[in-house]
């Protein structure tokens, strides 16, 4: 029989700590593989419930190249909810500043083919990027997002060893042991744990043994990253975007380099160019460090000095597992989810996956949730990580209507530089080529606005109580239109819980309805009558043990209403009641008070009881 790990000692909150055995094995409950933007963030929302364990890289240390850069809003208030987001503001870029653009050009100094705002920049679609978070995207390139996550989870108690690998795990009586190799030394050795956790990428040992069914879809080729410190910041002022799409139609260019994407890192002076090879390019050829510099002087398009620092390669997938976890083995991140970084989905989906999956581990380790609440994180994040997969590999296919537009696709150089002139035509050809581009590039506002794809997901399933409900779940307003460019915010069970800020009746600092929910446990907001509502939840989290917070929002209520956003949003009566989980997300909501308090309480009781499986009451 396999040891056993339960008599771990305890730290005076009662939290286990790891310890080695006498025969050299260390014991943990919770063991982590990878620091990266989803092993790291499970680390520091694991680490808010009082929870410490020991995560693993295989890497010498974070990132040391600038791979994930958006951070969206989703994501943010994920980090919001553990005070992360003003150091996360302080290190970024600031969207309004620094990602105002997306441009295509045929250098970053010469002409400029068009451009359209992107990331909540657009007068048109400011109000929706405002009214749906207190948070704004920014522009974190990962080595430096990853410091910062990794920083707060080994002050808040986490162990982190890099130069770590994963070689392999075995499971016996519901204990789990990983066998480990420290790259140094390459010194084996054996963690034992309760729980594990992958979160080591797109290569991933913890999915490989697990066997975790795939659903791959042929990819869309290579692309090649050239890390280049540059100043640029005597072309930025009048081009201002952290993306530039570069392209030469009418020159030759190397198989490595068709065209190019260049992306700010650090204002103005570092920069990522990401080439596209053409389908000749031998994915095994290296070409030169000079080969690739020449590329980088034609695309700056005048004579900056440039130096490069990094060059690597990566395919554009798209694949995603169809199951996430099995038993206490649980996968997230890039592991289970591959694909390019259009639309800035991949470290933000990472982040959220952790989020999701860290209150129900916490949850359950503290005895408040039955082992079934875990089946739910694979049952809500996987429809998740399929719709982003699909999402990013359709923007990066509908960019070849822009490269058809401006003749890239055309073999010859010859028949290239005549479509581009073309474009300047006063004829019907010229025309109908110019709508063409025109219409290419509006269709990008689904990478570059695609709020929806960011903020509309819905979780069904047994996380949520949607028992109440009297229709099926249904997108209404703009995003019943177009789910991916619109969000409309909505309290249906399973929803992420709307934004609107409220106040004091004597006004003081506002505070959002995203920062009276979360922090590890359940809000109940009623408001005018929903009295009954809050001695309920009172009660219910006495008897139970679960945190439990009831806020009521009205005229003269705890929390005034003042511009009546949320009366807007509710979705249900004054005396009416919505149930958030600790994740933000709804998960019930009634429409007014029951007849007495008796019968809020056992309604409450069984909605939570429901959800988590076990209940104390």
């Amino acid at each position: 029989m396999a040891p056993s790990i339960i008599d771990l000692p305890t730290s005076p909150n009662g939290q286990t700590r790891h310890k080695a055995a006498t025969d050299g094995t260390i014991d943990t409950e919770f063991l982590i593989v990878g620091a990266g933007p989803a092993g790291a963030a499970l680390a520091c929302f694991l680490s808010s419930y009082g929870i410490r364990g020991i995560m693993i890289s295989a890497s010498p240390g974070t990132a040391n190249t600038p791979r994930a850069h958006i951070t969206n809003m989703a994501a943010l208030e994920c980090l919001r909810d553990i005070g992360l987001d003003q150091e996360i503001n302080k290190a970024a870029c600031s969207g309004d500043q620094h990602m105002v653009h997306t441009r295509w050009c045929h250098s970053m100094a010469g002409e400029e083919y068009a451009r359209i705002h992107s990331w909540g920049n657009d007068p048109k679609r400011k109000g929706d990027y405002e009214t749906a978070s207190p948070c704004s995207p920014v522009d974190l390139p990962q080595t430096l997002l990853e410091p910062i996550l990794v920083r707060h989870a080994i002050w808040k108690g986490f162990t982190t060893r890099f130069d770590t690998r994963f070689l392999s795990f075995t499971e016996d009586s519901g204990i789990i042991t990983a066998n480990l190799c420290d790259n140094l030394s390459q010194h084996e050795y054996q963690i034992r744990t309760k729980y594990l956790f992958g979160a080591d990428g797109a290569r991933s040992q913890v999915v490989k043994q697990l066997n975790l069914p795939l659903a791959v879809k042929s990819g869309q080729g290579l692309a090649i990253n050239v890390l280049v410190r540059t100043d640029l910041s005597h072309l930025i002022e009048h081009r201002k975007g952290n993306l530039h799409w570069v392209m030469q139609p009418d020159r030759e260019h190397p198989e490595f380099g068709w065209m190019a994407i260049v992306r700010m890192v650090k204002p103005w002076n570092e920069w990522m160019f990401i080439f596209f090879p053409t389908n000749d390019f031998d994915p095994h050829a290296n070409p030169s460090n000079e080969e690739y510099l020449q590329r980088v002087r034609e695309i700056i398009g005048d004579e900056t000095p440039a130096d490069i620092t990094d060059i690597s390669k990566w395919n554009i997938n798209e694949i995603v597992a169809e199951e996430y976890s099995r038993g206490n083995i649980f996968c997230l991140g890039d592991s289970v989810h591959r694909h390019p970084p259009l639309n800035g989905l991949g470290s933000n989906t990472c982040i959220q996956d952790a989020f999701n999956l860290a209150w129900k581990i916490a949850y359950v380790h503290q005895g408040l949730a039955s082992q079934s609440l875990l089946s739910s994180y694979s049952t809500e994040r996987q429809p998740v990580g399929h719709s982003i997969i699909t999402r990013a590999n359709q923007a990066f296919r509908d960019h070849s209507h822009i490269w058809d537009a401006l003749g890239m696709l055309n073999k010859d150089v010859e028949s290239r530089r005549a479509v581009l002139e073309e474009l300047s035509a006063v004829t019907p050809g010229g025309q109908k080529r110019r709508r063409a581009l025109q219409d290419a590039i509006s269709h990008t506002r689904h990478e570059f606005h695609g709020l929806g794809v960011e903020m509309n997901q819905h979780y069904s399933g047994p996380g949520v109580y949607d028992a109440d409900e009297k229709q099926a779940y249904a997108q209404y307003g703009k995003a019943a239109e177009d789910s991916v460019l619109y969000h409309e915010p909505s309290t249906y069970p399973g929803c992420r819980l709307p934004h609107a800020w409220l106040n004091k009746s004597v006004p003081g600092k506002p505070i959002s309805t995203i920062d009276l929910a979360g922090h590890g446990a359940f809000n109940l907001l009623t408001g005018v009558g929903g009295e009954p509502w809050k001695i309920a939840a009172e009660s219910v989290s006495n008897k139970s043990g679960v945190p439990l917070r009831a806020h009521s929002i009205g005229f003269r209520q705890d929390w005034e209403d003042m511009y009546y956003d949320w009366e807007r949003v509710r979705g249900v009566n004054e005396s009416g009641a919505v149930l958030v989980r600790p994740d933000r997300f709804v998960a019930w909501r009634v429409p007014e008070v029951l007849e007495n308090v008796d019968m809020c309480e056992r309604k409450l009781g069984d909605v939570l009881r429901s959800i988590l499986g076990v209940i104390k009451l």
